[in-house]
């Protein structure tokens, strides 16, 4: 089953084409990744289907439903939730009312809101540090306090920004073991924009590739990193 569908998805600023017609669909459960390199448009896709703005042209499907035009705060509440390349933690609340808040999106109740979030924070390590002001965590734990944050609002999918952006390699393996366990236990389905190829390989059963707005590839990840457009375009200059 089609989870998300995009069809022919653009956004223009003024004169600039950030996003041209770009089409996918991600299956139900599966693990998607979006990569290109900067510039390439795919935090304006990532703003569109989360609903901070609207597509020019093209159509947004979610479980069935068009989501283009939605405000973000509907697409939330309908099952999408993000994450933001720059962490936007609460930086003055403790690591456990971070993620108190996102929980009271469905969980009304405060106690049962709390359980919630106790057991995403043990899920991402962070159990033991939830009583720290999240301004003073290291860039590893703001990053995972980030997910946690997001899967507060128990979304069907999750929109992932470079979230293994400035980890060390130690701190990239946790990281994939973490979202492997969270799509293996519930099904989650998760949709990654993400530099570190090596978290690509290990985590990602389909891949998208943009330059300059425009898919250039489409396929399992094997197969795209030996396409010679997507080696020109990228992952020569990623070499480089």
């Amino acid at each position: 089953m089609t989870l998300l569908k995009l069809d022919s998805v653009s956004k223009r600023f003024r004169g600039l084409v950030a996003v041209d017609q770009v089409s996918f669909a991600v299956p139900q459960g599966a693990i998607f990744a979006v990569i290109g390199p900067n510039g390439a448009g795919k935090t304006t896709l990532f703003n569109m289907i989360a609903g901070a703005m609207a597509p020019d042209a093209g159509a947004i499907v979610f479980a069935g439903e068009a989501i283009h035009g939605l405000a973000a705060d509907a697409v939330c509440r309908r099952g999408i939730a993000r994450t933001f390349q720059l962490v936007r933690p609460f930086p003055a609340l403790t690591v456990e009312d971070n993620v108190l808040i996102g929980a009271l999106l469905h969980r009304h109740e405060v106690g049962a809101a709390r359980v919630h979030a106790h057991a995403l924070l043990a899920r991402l390590d962070l159990l033991d540090k939830r009583q720290r002001i999240a301004a003073t965590l290291t860039l590893p734990d703001r990053k995972r306090l980030e997910v946690a944050r997001a899967l507060a609002t128990e979304p069907r999918l999750l929109l992932l920004d470079e979230v293994m952006a400035g980890l060390r390699p130690t701190e990239t393996d946790r990281m994939v073991a973490i979202l492997r366990a969270l799509n293996r236990d519930s099904g989650l389905t998760i949709l990654l924009i993400e530099h570190v190829m090596r978290a690509v390989m290990a985590l990602a059963s389909r891949v998208l590739v943009l330059d300059h707005g425009v898919a250039i590839a489409q396929g399992p990840p094997e197969e795209v990193v030996r396409d010679p457009t997507v080696v020109q375009s990228y992952l020569g200059a990623e070499a480089d």
